[in-house]
């Protein structure tokens, strides 16, 4: 079973889906037995859903966008 750096070390690679099947296995493995993990990766893919929605441009009124992107969380979007 990996360790919980290992399956840190791992994350990027794991949500971008660039890993090997029997790497896959081991992160999913461990991410059944270890509930600290399992928060770092939904932590880890809600950030990737923030980064995506986020403009490109910079933006004029930073608190409006704040509130916007919570009001998109709280709808699940």
């Amino acid at each position: 079973m990996l360790t919980c750096k290992e399956q840190v070390a791992r994350s990027s690679d794991y949500l971008d889906a660039q890993l090997t099947f029997r790497e896959r296995l081991l992160v999913r493995h461990h991410l059944m037995f270890c509930p600290n993990c399992r928060r770092f990766i939904r932590q880890m893919r809600l950030m990737q859903a923030t980064l995506r929605i986020m403009p490109d441009e910079p933006v004029q009124d930073a608190d409006a966008l704040a509130e916007r992107l919570a009001a998109q969380r709280r709808k699940g979007v």
